[in-house]
């Protein structure tokens, strides 16, 4: 292409709005070199072709056209095929990583092992098309990607389905149902629950080898601490021409920075339906007690964890009870079950109540379970299982306890007492001086006796949060944080995690609406 034709296809780009500032900025805290940042640093990005199968003709305008978006979004990009960069020293220098129409084997044993760690650091990672046509023989990289390349039709016109209501901005842009002409990718297997789907292809539309299942072609999720977006469009040249597929990937990038977040909707939404399908569960380590065949460990805490989107024992189950949609939580195995979205700014609130049941290791221990907010990074950071996040302790008798787990504590306007075995104790007091803590009890008991239903309710406005069980303010958490590499890092969104710990616990009623300022009355409590 000659530079004036260069310069009028950028021009056609920017005429469709493709090349713009964003409209909603993160409120996600900087993070080393990891994520985006909100001082006006520009991001850097890692864009990396190596091939090492089939090599794709259009890597070179993809890397054309990203240039431009670059320097137009003022992003300080390298573009390289050297594995030798995927080290941890060299990887904490940027915010996300782009994997442009990669195939085959193209990082050795070391390498993966820092790109690992990157993620779990917070690194950010965006696959374009052949991304998914890579690493096969990588467990960690098939799950990150949410998928494996298996085969495809000739390249044509097909018809792509949004999402509907789907509040990211990378498919703003698109009508309901539009035709694009690709390379459609099947994959070896469907497309897992736990990604959140942007785009899927309609298998009626086109000629060829087909999945003959619900066909995503683009998704986003946060995966052991990063954020991944992943689109199977990209093949050709054309695509790079192609002003709506450019923004979509330009969106997906500003997203994966955490640059731009999906809007909770604002009527709110409805968390549980009639299945689980905005929820994944992560399942700790199993008890000897429990009849299925995985390894055991008398200590859950240190045991292997089932993992990600395994609970073959139905744990967490939703149920119908008088016409409504209610979560059934066993407690038989330890485990989170975990919103596929993160939210900040929000008013959380359920309805919950305890079932009869208890299990290993805790039959003779209160029933338990808890509400994690704020929830962060890899899973099982604390005792193989869950995040490291805020808690509202759910738990008999300590309704709206406040717990931190995994590195993150708060500050909180607290009472300090000595107990006998010398220990402090810190109670929540409105008017006690704020102190830095990774626990303060409740300041007092309004649960209801076990069997009828408790309103629990968590406000999270940026990184502070209150308590509330059945209408009392019963703790209020300010500066939520943690510290990594001599920094302060606030906390100020993260997914929800529900936890099931040894007690059977029914949820209902659970529902989240955003909001920019906490209630008058709870302003002061």
């Amino acid at each position: 292409m000659t530079y004036k034709k260069q310069i009028v296809a950028i021009a056609f780009l920017v005429s469709f709005g493709l090349f713009h500032s964003c409209k909603t900025s993160s409120t996600q805290s900087v993070e080393n070199a990891q994520t985006a940042s909100k001082t006006g640093a520009p991001a850097s990005i890692l864009v990396f072709s190596k091939t090492g199968g089939f090599r794709h003709a259009s890597i070179g305008k993809g890397i054309e056209v990203l240039k431009k978006m670059g320097g137009l979004q003022h992003w300080k990009m390298n573009f390289s095929e050297e594995a030798s960069l995927f080290t941890k020293e060299e990887l904490s220098k940027y915010n996300l990583i782009l994997f442009l129409n990669t195939t085959g084997d193209i990082l050795n044993p070391d390498e993966q092992t820092a790109f690992e760690n990157y993620i779990k650091s917070g690194g950010n990672y965006v696959g374009v098309h052949a991304a998914s046509d890579t690493e096969f023989d990588w467990p960690f990289y098939a799950e990150m990607v949410g998928a494996q390349f298996k085969s495809h039709p000739k390249q044509q016109n097909a018809t792509l389905n949004k999402v509907p209501n789907c509040q990211h901005s990378s498919v703003e842009h698109y009508k309901a149902t539009f035709d694009k002409f690709d390379e459609w990718y099947n994959f070896r297997k469907p497309v897992p629950s736990y990604v959140n789907v942007l785009l899927s292809i309609d298998e009626t539309s086109y000629q060829g080898d087909r999945m003959g299942t619900y066909h995503p072609i683009s998704w986003y999720h946060v995966y052991q601490g990063g954020r991944v977006f992943y689109t199977a469009m990209g093949h050709d040249d054309a695509s790079y021409s192609n002003a709506d597929f450019l923004k979509h990937l330009q969106e997906g990038i500003l997203w994966a920075l955490g640059q731009t977040k999906e809007k909770i909707d604002e009527k709110g939404e409805d968390l549980l339906g009639a299945d689980l399908s905005k929820w994944t569960p992560w399942m700790g380590a199993v008890h000897p007690s429990v009849d299925i065949d995985f390894e055991k460990s008398a200590d859950v805490k240190t045991g292997k964890p089932m993992g990600l989107d395994n609970d073959t024992k139905k744990v967490f189950s939703i149920i119908q009870e008088n016409g409504e949609n209610v979560l059934r939580v066993s407690g038989e195995i330890y485990g989170g079950l975990t919103t596929k979205k993160e939210y900040g700014n929000y008013h959380f609130t359920t309805q919950f109540k305890w079932g009869n049941k208890k299990w290993e290791p805790r039959l003779k221990d209160k029933s338990d379970s808890g509400i994690l907010y704020h929830a962060k990074g890899p899973h099982g950071a604390f005792w193989n299982v869950w995040m490291a996040s805020a808690e509202f302790q759910v738990q008999e008798g300590d309704c709206g306890d406040f717990y931190a787990l995994g590195d993150v504590y708060g500050d909180v306007p607290s009472d300090k007492t000595i107990l006998t075995n010398g220990k402090s104790k810190y109670t929540y007091n409105p008017k006690g001086k704020n102190v830095p803590v990774k626990f303060a009890a409740k300041s007092g008991l309004f649960e209801k006796p076990n069997e009828e239903w408790n309103t629990l309710e968590i406000y999270c406005l940026d990184d502070e949060s209150i308590h509330v069980v059945n209408g009392h303010v019963v703790n209020r958490v300010k500066n939520i944080r943690y510290d990594a590499n001599n920094k302060t890092i606030p906390v100020t969104e993260g997914k929800i995690q529900i936890q099931s710990e040894g007690a059977e616990v029914f949820y209902k009623k659970m529902k989240i609406e955003p909001i920019t300022q906490f209630p008058s009355q709870y302003k002061k409590s």
